[in-house]
């Protein structure tokens, strides 16, 4: 495998590294034909879309769910960079996506969890979300928006250990880098790293696909409920197969999202 030290480097250093054109747009295309089928379905039960502010929605699926989900797992790059950073026994904890509806406003900055101890004590990192967007990412779509070198952040006044007191803003929006990503694009980056979703001035939805992706004994995988069934787990590739972390089952059920973020709720203040 090539060597990713380059991609490693940029995660430790700025938090979020990417790789242009990593799929077809076609790809692209049924992914989301498969993420508009999920929410629709998550939208209609208790617990299938929790809100991550005003007309904004995560959602957690099934690797079944996803026709390109062998594709994406075991793409080069996800590969190398999970390795790179993570080791060569990274586990495959969660996917899902965001969707910022027309109306979606500014979320605060966050980070999507409290840092880890391993990570403040030893500056170590260890999980990774991959992105990859549905659409073409416009202006005025509601961008992403990051402030990279800021996944080391000390946070003793961060609320919840994940929201930055307003004073600390100007830290972020001087740093502030909003991406546009198209389709086909993939992004790496550490969920310590401060960012937040941009006011969605379009009439347009955003989704965007996320792949967690943990160390050893990193723990995200407690918040997650991914399960695959017995004839799909045997469809997989072993690059799948080795590092995908969850029950193999006689039949799925629907995933009742735990990872609620209760500060993202309103959106910012």
């Amino acid at each position: 495998m090539t060597n990713f030290e380059a991609e490693r480097d940029a995660i430790y250093t700025d938090g979020i590294t990417a790789l242009k054109g990593a799929f077809t747009t076609e790809w692209a295309d049924r992914m989301r034909e498969d993420i508009n089928v999920a929410f629709a379905e998550a939208l209609e039960r208790p617990g299938g879309a929790v809100g991550r502010g005003p007309n904004r929605y995560y959602v957690e699926i099934h690797p079944e769910q996803l026709r390109g989900f062998a594709d994406l797992v075991a793409h080069p790059w996800v590969m190398g960079v999970s390795e790179a950073v993570l080791g060569p026994g990274y586990e495959i904890v969660e996917l899902g996506f965001d969707v910022p509806l027309a109306g979606a406003v500014n979320q605060p900055w966050h980070r999507d969890f409290p840092a880890p101890e391993i990570t403040r004590t030893e500056r170590v990192l260890n999980s990774l979300a991959f992105n990859l967007t549905a659409v073409d990412t416009a202006e005025d779509m509601g961008p992403f928006e990051i402030a990279p070198g800021t996944q080391f952040d000390h946070e003793p006044d961060f609320d919840h250990g994940m929201f930055p007191p307003k004073d600390r803003y100007p830290r972020y929006q001087e740093r502030a880098v909003r991406k546009f990503p198209q389709r086909g694009d993939i992004s790496a980056r550490s969920a310590l790293t401060i960012h937040r979703g941009t006011q969605n001035h379009s009439a347009n939805p955003r989704p965007v696909l996320v792949l967690g992706v943990d160390a050893p004994g990193a723990g995200n995988g407690d918040k997650h409920d991914l399960a695959v069934t017995h004839g799909y787990w045997e469809s997989l590739p072993a690059a799948a197969r080795d590092h995908l972390r969850c029950p193999v089952v006689d039949e799925l059920t629907p995933i009742t999202q735990k990872h609620t973020i209760e500060g993202l709720v309103m959106g910012e203040a």
